[in-house]
């Protein structure tokens, strides 16, 4: 059969339109959320409103207001609470309704849901339940540094998010797609309880073609990056390693479903740590250009599969084994409270 619907998948997560896992998804940029602003987005298909109260915290909560439904993003931050446009019903940073002008008793269920946030990397995350077991996932290079970050234009991808976030370990797709025959070997390290797992990618450069010499001639006898996956939702990239000339590269994948889980928005993040004076400065910002520099190198020629991908792991081979693990790896991750019909 050839025909233009998905095959009936039997994982029970992965590739599944209709689940959110539980995990870190972007809301907006920390400069757009001043102290005493609120505002309204929408997230893998919710309505969620932002709001930084008195005290410099974010808060997200279930964007439209429990009494008519106004979207709470028109209202004004009272404290630490926010104030509905219409009523002026105020909701605390738990979601109950704490105050009702008209002097009403307040309904027992005059509540919406909250949700947990963060601020890393320069942006607001939301986390789908009241609390998160972690905050954001990190770069461990990077771990209690001061950043520097640079936001690329984010993108769309013609299939799951699941599907795309594969790409970094599929080490047969850099022979015969981008033209690299490096083969390559895997240490896998995981991190259940975090949400987390590594994939170490390392292998021999090749010197048979002009490409492979100059790559050789850059990177050294050796090619090494790492991919950590965090919640289904997340990448972090470490390229360059053990490259003599500069230091490892860092950049983030943020990944979204849109249309139904049926597209994916990924916002690239490239991140380094920031170094004092102005040569640390400069040598900062070349090493921003740099990892976009290397990610363009690879991007177009992938974007023509994931935009025309109708996905079917029917018949894997040998090499496609961290293909397999991170599809295992999915699997075990919790949907959250956003997913819909069966998956709750």
């Amino acid at each position: 059969m050839n025909t233009t619907v998905d095959p009936k998948l039997t994982q029970p997560i992965f590739n599944q339109a209709n689940v959110v896992t539980k995990g870190w998804y972007v809301g907006c940029r920390s400069a757009e959320l001043p102290i005493g602003k609120a505002k309204s987005l929408d997230l893998c298909g919710q309505r969620i409103v932002l709001y930084r109260g008195a005290d410099a915290v974010v808060r997200a909560l279930d964007a439209y207001c429990p009494h008519l439904g106004t979207d709470l993003g028109l209202g004004r931050v009272d404290g630490n609470h926010i104030r509905c446009f219409f009523h002026h019903w105020a909701f605390d940073p738990s979601g109950e309704c704490q105050d009702i002008p008209c002097g009403a008793k307040i309904p027992s269920n005059a509540n919406v849901r909250a949700y947990a946030t963060d601020e890393k990397y320069g942006l607001i995350w939301i986390y789908p339940d009241r609390t998160a077991p972690t905050g954001v996932a990190e770069f461990d290079e990077l771990r209690d540094r001061e950043l520097v970050m640079h936001y690329d234009t984010p993108l769309e991808r013609g299939c799951h998010h699941h599907i795309c976030m594969m790409n970094g370990i599929d080490a047969q797709h850099l022979q015969t797609v981008h033209g690299l025959s490096i083969d390559m070997q895997l240490d896998l390290q995981a991190d259940p309880s975090a949400g987390l797992i590594d994939f170490t990618m390392s292998g021999a450069v090749p010197d048979t073609t002009a490409k492979e010499r100059l790559i050789k001639w850059f990177l050294g006898e050796q090619y090494c990056y790492s991919m950590r996956y965090a919640y289904g939702c997340l990448g972090l990239l470490t390229m360059m390693k053990g490259v003599k000339w500069v230091p490892p590269l860092h950049m983030l994948y943020a990944y979204m479903p849109i249309a139904g889980g049926q597209r994916t928005r990924i916002l690239p993040i490239y991140v380094t740590a920031k170094r004092t004076g102005i040569f640390g400065w400069l040598t900062a910002q070349f090493l921003l250009v740099l990892t976009r520099l290397a990610y363009y190198f690879l991007r177009d020629e992938d974007g023509q599969v994931y935009d025309n991908i109708r996905f079917a792991p029917n018949a894997l081979l040998a090499i496609d084994a961290p293909l397999v693990r991170y599809m295992q790896y999915v699997n075990q991750l919790e949907p959250s409270c956003w997913s819909q019909g069966e998956a709750l």
